[in-house]
């Protein structure tokens, strides 16, 4: 606390910032705050995990880490407009990021259906509970992803289906009506999906209502998307006797792109030119490493 104040008297500008996993006493007091947190806590206890998976009884991880790279996100929206503040008035403020809040945040519909339905949502297994069909369908070679939010999208499903009837038929017209016959509708579709290929939906979804295949990281590698928009780079790494491929930056800005332009350091490797950099003589340097101070 005493640093703090003595860094914000110096500059009333600054913007300092911490993710803790139940956030900070000065924003909250938690019974938690001082519980440590990692990814699978804050995706248990924010709510991810009570409406993800198979089935109502089967709570279930999610695979990415977004325990932690959701509540980063935040982190880094905040702190900009913490600076944009401190621009315009010159004051600074401290930033305060909970792991927990952030997936409560992520999740925020499973509020509106408590507060405005009074329902408590469960594991949704691959269906939406406001959409119908609106989830993930067999194919014959894997999996794929349709959408149809709206009866628009239904009506094109429908005639891509060879089933022009299934879009104006009185048990199916309307999304309530078709959510009513959930698993009917999910059958039919799935019947269909089943006897294609991936490709085949493709090439008759495709462009007409919301699709995509399942991919694994094979298929994103082979799927020119992600190359023609820089998300596959490519890196020499020692030890790799080819360039091994990392994730772009998805944020692509029209006048400042950010790239991915080296790969993550050694243990050890910019000690030199980091302690160059701080003023640190090459004398002080050898004497460093000679202690073990330093690698």
């Amino acid at each position: 606390f005493r640093s703090r104040t003595i860094l914000c008297s110096a500059n009333p500008r600054l913007v300092y910032a911490c993710i803790r996993g139940f956030g900070d006493p000065r924003s909250g007091e938690s019974p938690y705050n001082e519980w440590p947190a990692y990814d699978v806590v804050s995706q248990a206890l924010g709510g991810v995990m009570g409406i993800n998976g198979p089935g109502p009884d089967q709570p279930t991880k999610v695979g990415p880490g977004i325990g932690d790279t959701v509540p980063a996100m935040m982190l880094a929206f905040g702190i900009l407009a913490a600076v944009r503040h401190a621009d315009r008035t010159g004051q600074g403020q401290f930033l305060d990021i909970s792991m927990v809040d952030s997936i409560l945040a992520l999740c925020e519909r499973i509020l509106h259906q408590y507060s405005y339905a009074g329902t408590i949502p469960r594991p949704e297994g691959n269906s939406h509970p406001l959409f119908c069909p609106f989830g993930m369908f067999p194919a014959r070679d894997g999996w794929v992803t349709i959408g149809c939010p709206t009866d628009k999208f239904w009506l094109l499903l429908c005639e891509a289906m060879e089933r022009p009837e299934l879009g104006g038929h009185p048990d199916f017209a309307s999304n309530l009506q078709r959510i009513q016959r959930r698993e009917q509708v999910v059958d039919l579709v799935s019947t269909w999906t089943a006897a294609r290929s991936k490709t085949r939906l493709a090439e008759l979804l495709g462009g007409k209502v919301p699709f995509g295949p399942v991919q694994d990281v094979a298929d994103i590698v082979a799927d020119s998307h992600f190359a023609v928009r820089d998300m596959l780079v490519e890196l020499e790494h020692p030890g790799s006797p080819t360039p091994v491929k990392v994730a772009g930056v998805p944020i692509k800005l029209a006048r400042t792109p950010g790239s991915v332009r080296s790969r993550a350091p050694l243990l050890g490797e910019h000690t030199d030119s980091v302690l160059r950099g701080l003023g640190i003589s090459e004398a002080r340097l050898r004497g460093l490493r000679e202690s073990g101070v330093i690698r």
